[in-house]
């Protein structure tokens, strides 16, 4: 009915571009339009100017010989000041925007290491819509924005890096057990040399003790004493186990001040197998 009254409608963030006799006329913005098909006035086509986002995947090889896929996201959209050039002049715009986007993308990364390309992709994004808007602006484009939205390492170099995380991290572990374990027999040599400390302090003052209150006593009475008491503490403790792996040392049912003796012995046993 509209074309029969020579009407058209031209919707909003779209422009129609109209012909006369297949020759570019004008380009009619949103709103209603008379267009005389009499006098061969047609619409040609209309062109969107809301933005486009269109996805490039780039395969690329970095400076230290890795190969990783550069994922841009382009933000295009065509100019109305400039609407007859975007129409006529690029037969497929995404090929275009993808074709200078591997132009620059392979440009740029094969100068820079792995480690560089994920610090800098925000310099690469920069490079892109530099670039690509010079080439496309002529073409009645202009970039909105353009962002490096992922980088992805090749699948085999990806499972390298992983193992290679997974050794350090497993490396840190053995040092951080290997340091706990040194930090824990230093602890407890140190808590052992106190106790043989206490021990012999305590040895010292009940010697000391024992002398003076009973006259005619010797220091080597006092130790005997007191190495007859800590064995029979010691067989008593063995005894009282129902699992023991103790080592025993010479024992014969002798007076009291043969065990004492035959500690002493098997005390400078032990003391010569060493």
């Amino acid at each position: 009915m509209g074309q029969a009254l020579c009407c058209v409608k031209v919707e909003e963030s779209t422009v129609a571009i109209t012909e006369t006799y297949g020759k570019f006329k004008d380009v009619l913005k949103p709103g209603c339009h008379c267009l005389p098909w009499c006098f061969g006035r047609q619409i040609a086509g209309k062109l969107s100017l809301r933005v486009q986002q269109q996805h490039v995947r780039c395969e690329t090889k970095t400076k230290d010989n890795l190969f990783v896929n550069v994922v841009a996201s382009i933000q295009y959209r065509a100019s109305a000041e400039r609407a007859s050039d975007a129409f006529y002049e690029l037969s497929n715009t995404r090929t275009q925007i993808q074709s200078y986007v591997f132009d620059v993308i392979r440009t740029r990364v094969p100068k820079l290491e792995l480690d560089s390309l994920f610090e800098q992709k925000n310099e690469i994004a920069r490079a892109v819509e530099e670039e690509l808007g010079k080439a496309i602006s002529k073409y009645g484009f202009e970039i909105v924005q353009t962002l490096i939205v992922d980088i992805e390492p090749d699948e085999h170099l990806k499972r390298a890096m992983n193992m290679k995380r997974a050794a350090e991290e497993e490396k840190m572990l053995k040092i951080k057990r290997a340091e706990g374990d040194a930090e824990a027999k230093y602890l407890s040599g140190v808590g052992i040399a106190r106790q043989c400390r206490a021990i012999v302090d305590g040895l010292r003052d009940s010697v000391l003790a024992f002398s003076e209150k009973v006259p005619g006593t010797t220091s080597r009475d006092v130790m005997d004493m007191v190495l007859v008491t800590q064995y029979i503490d010691t067989m008593k403790e063995i005894g009282a186990s129902s699992k023991s792996n103790s080592g025993f040392i010479p024992y014969g049912p002798c007076t009291v001040r043969d065990i004492a003796s035959q500690i002493r012995s098997g005390l400078l046993q032990a003391s010569s197998t060493e």
